[in-house]
C-alpha cells in the first residue's frame, strides 16, 4: 500500500494515554512522501466528528458528514497501524491545513 500526503487512512490509534484521540479512526497523512516511501513510520493528524470549533482543528465533510482534522493531536505512528485508504484531502482542505501548521509550529 503506497501512502502519500493528504491521504486519508484508517487508522488502530490503540493503545493510548491520558487525552490523545483513541481507537481505529480516519487519519490525515501530513508527513511528505519522500518519508513515507522510505520509512516505516508516518506522520499524521487524527479526525473526529466530535468537536468544537478550535484554532487547531480544521473542518471538512468526509463520506457525508462534518468532520475535524485535530492538528493539535498530531503523532508519528508505525505504518502497521494502517489498516486502509479511504481517500484524498480536497486543495481548498490542504491549504488550511498547511496554514494551521505553519501558524502553530512554524511561526
Amino acid at each position: 500500500m503506497e501512502i502519500k500526503q493528504y491521504h486519508i487512512v484508517i487508522v488502530n490509534l490503540d493503545p493510548t494515554v491520558g487525552s490523545e484521540i483513541r481507537k481505529t479512526r480516519p487519519c490525515l497523512v501530513i508527513s511528505p512522501n519522500e518519508m513515507n516511501k522510505h520509512l516505516r513510520t508516518i506522520t499524521i493528524a487524527p479526525i473526529t466528528s466530535k468537536s468544537k470549533e478550535y484554532i487547531t482543528r480544521v473542518k471538512f465533510e468526509l463520506e457525508g458528514n462534518v468532520n475535524w482534522i485535530a492538528l493539535d493531536q498530531i503523532r508519528t505512528i508505525d505504518m502497521t497501524r494502517i489498516i486502509k485508504i479511504i481517500g484524498v484531502l480536497e486543495m481548498k482542505e490542504i491549504r488550511k491545513v498547511k496554514s494551521i501548521i505553519k501558524e502553530t509550529f512554524v511561526d
